[in-house]
């Protein structure tokens, strides 16, 4: 954790880990802005307690989430809100924009914000910028910031290219991200190249579903292998058929069984009610 950071964004970054002082196991639940959506009324609240209780260190979601979900899972988890917004349907999905600011995050009790960038996209340009303003407010309100950064554009052959990957993380890392969500670039090896690149800690996309739970563990356990802090992974936790003991099972590998008393003392939460 760098040292020249201000205590309350020291303490916010150590809030972060709630399970492990150093890996990360973050959700991402913004989905539904992109493709539409992956849960609704209570139980995205439902879904939101179940990761909580199982081992999840934080998850990620967009500001008017927040009027669903019950506060008290935020005692057991953090919450990262997330400032960019696209749809699929847009005529350049790669573009980004910003749809919240770091002030509005502080409002709703954020522990961290995270902002999307596609390195290569038509709409860089605007990315880039908007990555360097959103670490500047986050300088002033002392506020950790996730940087999720993907190769991904009309010149971009192969998103997990390493090289690329590199550029990407040490880009962010530059420009002030704390913590920077990136690909997995397919072997432990390369993926070790990538993280001694980028001076703050990497955590990789959890990528495509997957229908077997050992893949995804086995994916995982390949991440930490090449030098990961964690993983981000959204998709193969909540679509899976109980989150819960998705959730629990990927918090073992990566916190090393260090918390998981946490995930003997859970609230019963039904994993059967989650829509």
């Amino acid at each position: 954790m760098p040292t020249h950071h201000s205590f309350a964004r020291r303490l916010r970054l150590q809030r972060l880990h709630h399970h492990d002082e150093e890996r990360l196991f973050v959700v991402p639940l913004d989905h539904s802005v992109t493709d539409g959506p992956i849960a609704s009324g209570s139980s995205l609240d439902l879904l939101v307690g179940r990761l909580a209780t199982n081992g999840v260190d934080a998850v990620v979601v967009h500001k008017g989430v927040l009027a669903h979900v019950d506060p008290q899972w935020f005692t057991r988890t953090s919450l990262i809100v997330h400032l960019s917004a696209s749809t699929r349907h847009a005529p350049d999905p790669d573009a980004k924009y910003l749809v919240a600011t770091v002030e509005e995050a502080l409002r709703l009790g954020a522990d961290a914000v995270s902002v999307h960038v596609n390195l290569g996209s038509a709409q860089e340009r605007e990315q880039v910028a908007d990555l360097a303003r959103v670490a500047e407010a986050c300088d002033r309100w002392n506020l950790p910031l996730m940087a999720m950064m993907y190769p991904r554009g009309p010149k971009i052959g192969n998103p997990q290219d390493p090289e690329l990957v590199a550029h990407a993380a040490r880009l962010a890392a530059e420009l002030g991200a704390d913590v920077v969500k990136a690909p997995y670039v397919g072997s432990a090896a390369e993926m070790a190249d990538v993280v001694r690149a980028c001076p703050v800690p990497v955590i990789v996309v959890g990528g495509p579903r997957r229908d077997d739970g050992d893949a995804v563990v086995a994916f995982v356990e390949d991440a930490l292998r090449g030098g990961a802090a964690g993983v981000a992974m959204g998709r193969n936790v909540f679509e899976a058929a109980d989150p819960g003991e998705m959730a629990r099972r990927l918090s073992a590998v990566i916190h090393r069984d260090l918390g998981m008393a946490v995930a003997g003392s859970a609230l019963e939460v039904s994993g059967s009610e989650l829509g």
